[in-house]
């Protein structure tokens, strides 16, 4: 059974449509006019083994805030509707990645419980035309819809380094949890349901 979806969204802010693919080849094809959150998406796509499409329009003669926020909500939803009745899989994902002298770690619950702790050593207020603090923000947004819960820490000297290590170590531990486990046909909670 495909473990995918298409979700589209419009606001007077932006138009999203995101295609997610769970069990793919980590392929990705990524506008959302911000060069450098499309480069993090490409990487959490990359690193995943997620296929994933995200085509993005917004009020970028405003600010990247619309464009960034509106597109991790609807990737949430759609790794959600991707994800089904969350049955099978191992729900719960760990990994720590490093990249040069920064590193993170990452993680995750995807059994339906929507909560986020984000903590990103950002120094400057922007890589190239990204908004640093739209980065924690657009991950709480990505967890609440998503339905997970997400513990993410990156600390370095470079804040290319400090983000790029952070989706990366998302998308390992996001991996781990989304994959099945042979041994299990439920959902995987004492409470049946989270």
């Amino acid at each position: 059974m495909s473990r995918s979806a298409r979700v589209e969204r419009e606001t007077a802010e932006t138009k999203v449509v995101v295609s997610l693919e769970l069990d793919g080849s980590g392929t990705a094809r990524i506008e959302t006019g911000v060069g450098f959150f499309d480069h993090l998406l490409d990487s959490l796509a990359h690193h995943a083994l997620f296929d994933l499409e995200v085509a993005t329009s917004g009020d970028l003669v405003v600010d990247d805030h619309h464009t960034v926020e509106d597109t991790a909500l609807v990737l949430g939803e759609a790794f959600a509707h991707a994800l089904g009745d969350r049955s099978g899989i191992q729900r719960f994902g760990d990994a720590r990645v490093p990249m040069d002298e920064a590193l993170a770690a990452a993680t995750v619950d995807v059994g339906g419980r929507p909560y986020a702790v984000i903590e990103l050593e950002l120094r400057t207020p922007r890589i190239g035309n990204l908004s640093t603090q739209n980065l924690p923000h657009a991950l709480e947004a990505f967890a609440r819809t998503a339905g997970i819960t997400l513990h993410l820490q990156a600390e370095g000297r470079n804040d290319h380094h400090v983000a790029e290590a952070a989706f990366k170590a998302l998308a390992r531990a996001l991996r781990g949890a989304v994959a099945a486990d042979p041994r299990r046909t439920g959902i995987p909670s004492t409470k049946e349901w989270v």
